[in-house]
């Protein structure tokens, strides 16, 4: 088993596809990651928040990560995931495509993100990580709990 100083110039973080996108978090931001299950909508949610659930007792809200970061929507399938958070002690299942592997990457290799991107999701970075075959978008976790002022709402909570 790894120590945690192995890591001490680099971050773990937990592997997610959004469509053909790659994309990453880090993994102490993660408390778990669970399927679906049932959710129930909620009228007047803001935009990417689509609905609640139930989670061993626990009322969960359910958030797109697509439509949050501005790419769409997840298409839900049997691969789907919620990756399990929280911020200021409640709970947030943001629902993804499918969950990769965990990525121990090395600080200096994790570059500024491009310029070019929709701010949606360019506000939500903590940069880019190339790999041979695979490129990488590392998101920041506290910034996926701000929410974009046209939805009405300043923040998720």
């Amino acid at each position: 088993m790894a120590s945690e100083d192995e890591f001490d110039d680099g971050m773990l973080v937990t592997g997610f596809a959004l469509g053909p996108a790659n994309f990453g978090i880090d993994a102490r931001a993660v408390l778990e990651v669970v399927k679906v299950g049932e959710m129930t909508h909620v009228h007047g949610a803001p935009q990417g928040v689509v609905g609640i659930r139930n989670l061993r007792g626990r009322i969960v809200t359910l958030v797109d990560m697509a439509t949050h970061l501005g790419l769409g929507a997840v298409e839900l399938g049997p691969e789907n995931r919620l990756l399990i958070m929280e911020h200021r002690g409640d709970c947030y299942g943001f629902l993804v495509d499918a969950v990769g592997d965990a990525i121990a990457l090395a600080q200096d290799r994790i570059e500024p993100p491009l310029a070019n991107l929709d701010p949606a999701l360019l506000g939500k970075l903590q940069g880019i990580w190339r790999d041979t075959d695979r490129v990488t978008a590392i998101l920041d976790p506290q910034a996926l709990f701000q929410w974009d002022e046209s939805s009405g709402t300043n923040g998720i909570a």
